[in-house]
């Protein structure tokens, strides 16, 4: 079976219901991936995904981070949290399910403030912490999905002023490093498969006309292994969710797979 995948950094899904109903009633992805849910578990909109054929793993927080899967098909083997970190217990950022023989992470990585922050260097230590649960979970041929927002653009071409950017927060060099790191897991990035051209980004800041003038960054992706990148039929960002009253700063990312045994 073929199978679409999306990832969407909501912005409080509470104040967004609306806007994800209209999303998932129109677009029908088989698997959404939310980060920024700012809400509980109790506090999820669960009775109106599930009204459109969807079941839901949250794993949410009062007021900050949190994160979900909704899927048309069975979650199986959820998992709430980073495996093997005590101290990521009050950061609800990350949250793992199978679905069709597909490992999804939902990751909602630390924004990192001010590079001279406390905040930064947490940052970094969660993506180390993240990519050293990778290794001890999972292996480089499975089937596996990384979806979420990075909080980091990879590269120049993700970037609308690469040099008012350089050295900021979500473009900095320990950043971009940190996210190599983790992709040099195995890890390949489903958009840049269909998209080699710049200028096409999945956040805008909301001052200063930052979506109208596409002053953006792309820091939300679909990362996938091997052999679920050699099925991605295609990918790309769905700009016009950015559109219309009271929206995410971030756009949905998706990509979609081929049909496979096994």
């Amino acid at each position: 079976m073929a199978l679409t995948v999306a990832s969407w950094n909501i912005n409080s899904v509470r104040a967004r219901v609306e806007r994800l109903e209209a999303y998932l009633a129109s677009r029908r992805p088989d698997v959404l991936c939310l980060q920024e849910l700012k809400c509980t578990e109790q506090q999820f909109p669960g009775d109106v995904v599930e009204r459109l054929g969807y079941q839901a793993a949250v794993y949410g927080q009062k007021t900050y981070n949190g994160v979900a899967i909704l899927s048309t098909s069975a979650l199986q083997d959820v998992e709430r949290g980073l495996p093997l970190a005590d101290d990521d217990a009050q950061q609800a950022r990350v949250l793992a399910a199978t679905v069709q023989g597909v490992r999804v992470v939902s990751v909602y990585a630390p924004n990192g403030q001010a590079v001279d922050s406390p905040a930064y260097q947490e940052k970094l230590a969660f993506y180390a912490r993240l990519r050293r649960a990778l290794d001890v979970r999972y292996r480089g041929e499975e089937r596996l999905l990384l979806c979420g927002d990075f909080n980091v653009a990879p590269e120049e071409r993700d970037v609308w002023d690469p040099q008012l950017w350089d050295g900021q927060t979500l473009f900095s060099l320990p950043e971009r490093a940190a996210l190599r790191e983790l992709l040099a897991f195995g890890l390949q990035d489903t958009f840049r498969l269909h998209h080699p051209e710049a200028g096409r980004y999945s956040w805008w800041d909301y001052r200063m006309l930052g979506f109208p003038k596409n002053h953006g960054l792309r820091i939300d992706a679909v990362y996938a292994t091997a052999p679920l990148a050699a099925r991605c039929e295609a990918a790309d960002i769905d700009r016009e969710a950015r559109k219309g009253k009271l929206p995410s700063d971030h756009a949905p990312v998706w990509a979609r797979f081929s049909s496979a045994p096994g």
